[in-house]
């Protein structure tokens, strides 16, 4: 009976949404990763990729969203969908002006990165 509520609790903490990160931190994070092979296992790692996966996420269901509603979303990828590999979310990261990352939200720069590379035409 002791383990109910631990694990009541981690699946309470497991499948809270992520919530919004400064790009300044994301990009602290980052660097750190680069430091050394045992900066892999501190676990920012798979924070990282959970925070570009939920910010991802709420992306494409913000443009589904537009255009259920018959508006044009902020964005308009190809049919097959998007693939992002780490470099093209760093650059993503790294386009925001330094002194507005720490108010700029990890999936706000998202966005923006998406509005540059698929814009939607007229």
């Amino acid at each position: 009976m002791i383990f109910r509520p631990t694990i009541a609790a981690i699946l309470i903490v497991t499948a809270a949404p992520a919530a919004a990160m400064p790009v300044s931190n994301f990009l602290a994070k980052a660097e750190a990763l680069k430091k050394g092979p045992l900066a892999l296992f501190s676990g920012d790692i798979k924070l990282l990729m959970n925070q570009i996966k939920a910010d991802s996420q709420a992306l494409r269901s913000e443009r589904l969203a537009a255009e259920q509603a018959g508006k044009r979303g902020a964005f308009c990828p190809p049919a097959g969908g998007v693939k992002m590999t780490d470099k093209d979310v760093l650059q993503a990261m790294e386009a925001v002006p330094a002194p507005r990352r720490a108010q700029t939200s990890t999936k706000d720069a998202m966005r923006a990165y998406m509005v540059r590379r698929f814009p939607c035409r007229a």
